[in-house]
């Protein structure tokens, strides 16, 4: 009985140091598990880490792009703006050196119906003659005149200036010399649009000269020359009156 007792004792014995191995085998596969766990829950808060400096640094870069883009935008509009000024200015510098040659180059010109090329200060001359008649200064506009003729004696503008000297001279009562230029009028150009006002001014002149013979001779030639002229209707009136 009492070897029983001690070998049961002794089984106990065994059992317990089964027991104490077993939970100390299983406190070492824990603490294992545990470190594991710690290790990989470190690893993860780590790659976590980094995944989240990676994050930072690529939206950085993408803010930096973003910058850098919008700068390169503002750039480009700047130079967009620049361009665009300096064709306005090359169009500008441009118009103003044609403005500019335009004053030395001669151009055409219409007067009476014709055409023909005039240089700038040939035009200019002629009209300011024209507007100094037309302010009603007759001395200062057959000298003006007078002066044209002389300088550009093959001008364009020739008929047309002889036509209005000659009418500054009629109202000065000169004339003769009025009745000169006249007739060189229409020795000039017999088909120009004032040569029959030119012979009927020369009528006129001779009537105040009282020339009446010549002045009928004159108005009888302007019928036959220029019959369907307006100057040609007022000439019938003068001759049916002139006696």
């Amino acid at each position: 009985m009492a070897c029983l007792v001690a070998f049961n004792a002794h089984a106990g014995l065994f059992e317990d140091d089964e027991a104490r191995k077993a939970i100390l085998e299983m406190r070492q596969r824990l603490d294992v598990s545990q470190q594991r766990m710690t290790e990989d829950l470190r690893k993860a808060n780590e790659d976590n880490a980094q995944l989240r400096r990676s994050l930072l640094e690529l939206s950085g870069q993408i803010d930096a792009l973003r910058n850098e883009m919008a700068q390169m935008r503002g750039q480009s509009e700047q130079v967009t703006r620049q361009l665009s000024e300096v064709q306005r200015l090359q169009k500008d510098m441009s118009q103003g050196l044609d403005n500019r040659l335009s004053k030395f180059e001669p151009s055409k010109v219409t007067v009476d119906g014709r055409e023909f090329v005039a240089e700038p200060a040939e035009k200019q001359e002629f009209e300011a003659a024209l507007a100094v008649l037309r302010k009603g200064e007759f001395a200062l506009a057959q000298t003006a005149f007078s002066s044209f003729l002389k300088r550009y004696p093959q001008s364009g503008y020739k008929a047309p200036a002889l036509f209005w000297l000659g009418n500054a001279q009629y109202a000065l009562r000169n004339y003769r010399d009025a009745i000169t230029n006249f007739r060189a009028l229409v020795a000039t150009d017999t088909e120009h649009v004032r040569a029959p006002e030119a012979v009927l001014a020369v009528a006129n002149c001779q009537v105040e000269l009282k020339d009446i013979k010549g002045a009928r001779k004159t108005l009888e030639d302007l019928l036959k020359a220029y019959p369907q002229s307006e100057a040609a209707s007022v000439a019938k009136d003068r001759l049916s009156k002139l006696k």
